[in-house]
């Protein structure tokens, strides 16, 4: 059996009013009728303006704000906007106005009704990002504010290791400020699949010896590089590569209370599998919960009190996934975290993601 219109419109997530050329109700989907608080039934036959129960900030009804069988013979819509129920919450309301040709009356109105709660939502999170970017910028920005301002109130009587303390610290401070500027261009890049890669052969070796050496140097942790002889080289683009590499790296070294480790294996390709370079980093921290595992990798997640921009892991997963290979968090065997990041040998990036004219 053939559902009804009024079956078709009851089971669609949004509500939907239906109004016929002389401006009355000819329909009214059961979700609609809940948000109006209004009885279906009883709407059908009764004037749009009177049954469309939707007000602005200012007390204005959708109705006479839009008007939508008068106006221009080429209007063919109203845009979603923000409405106010009877019982106070939010709706995002559009219209859709039918006529049989340009230069006759409106035959139909339809209008669909949805929630505001999701946009509500990714308001709260807008928010919430900016609260965040604003508190790691701050940060830093105080620091060079406060040496520079000290600097030019007291040259004369600082002495030259005072200066250079000073210089030292906000040229470090700038640095983070650099860098975290960096991470949220590319967070941008990554969430508007804009990254730009530029792989090629690399050799993961080399690339880790690097990282491993400059955090070691800025440490008085232990961080330990073992890599399996004759690794292959992987495709990547060295940049991003060594961008993966670092905040591991730095993560472990931030988070862990003990040695950090990094391993890099060959896992060959059998049986249709593909072959992959895999980088293991472990640390001797509290670990990072099961339940919790699937956050690492969002934005701004931080786990524990010690500082980073909570973007580090996230780019970590961009990066990864946008060169085809893919990453996991697990326990370590001295009851830390591990991360897992199997880096491919050959391109298996999506096709989609292979910006146009690069190498592939």
């Amino acid at each position: 059996m053939e559902p009804s219109a009024q079956q078709v419109v009851d089971a669609l997530p949004d509500g939907v009013l239906l109004a016929g050329p002389d401006q009355r109700v000819e329909m009214v989907s059961s979700v609609a009728a809940r948000m109006l608080g209004i009885d279906a039934t009883a709407a059908v036959g009764q004037p749009l303006a009177d049954v469309l129960l939707l007000r602005d900030t200012e007390g204005c009804r959708w109705y006479d704000a839009h008007r939508p069988y008068d106006g221009l013979t080429t209007r063919t819509g109203v845009p979603e906007q923000s409405w106010t129920l009877p019982d106070g919450s939010e709706v995002l309301v559009a219209a859709r106005i039918h006529r049989t040709a340009t230069d006759r009356p409106v035959d139909r109105v339809a209008i669909s009704i949805r929630s505001g709660r999701g946009r509500a939502r990714l308001d709260r999170e807008r928010s919430d990002l900016v609260a965040t970017v604003a508190h790691e910028l701050r940060s830093p920005l105080t620091g060079v504010k406060g040496f520079v301002q000290a600097m030019l109130n007291r040259w004369d009587r600082l002495s030259d290791e005072q200066k250079k303390l000073m210089l030292t610290t906000v040229h470090s401070d700038s640095d983070r400020l650099s860098r975290l500027i960096a991470e949220l261009l590319d967070v941008a890049r990554i969430d508007t699949g804009r990254l730009q890669l530029h792989p090629r052969p690399t050799d993961v070796t080399v690339l880790a010896t690097r990282v491993v050496d400059s955090v070691r140097a800025a440490t008085s942790r232990t961080v330990e590089l073992a890599a399996d002889d004759e690794l292959p080289r992987v495709f990547a683009d060295p940049d991003k590569l060594t961008q993966v590499l670092t905040n591991l790296v730095e993560n472990a070294v931030r988070h862990g209370d003990g040695h950090v480790r990094v391993t890099l294996e060959h896992q060959p390709g059998r049986a249709g599998r593909a072959a992959y370079v895999v980088v293991t980093v472990d640390d001797e921290g509290e670990g990072i919960a099961e339940a919790l595992r699937r956050q690492v990798f969002t934005k701004f997640w931080k786990h524990g009190a010690r500082g980073g921009s909570g973007l580090g892991l996230y780019i970590v997963g961009g990066l990864t996934r946008a060169h085809g290979g893919e990453v996991v968090i697990d326990d370590a065997p001295a009851g830390g975290a591990r991360v897992v990041v199997r880096w491919p040998v050959e391109d298996h990036r999506a096709s989609g993601s292979r910006p146009a004219g690069r190498p592939s």
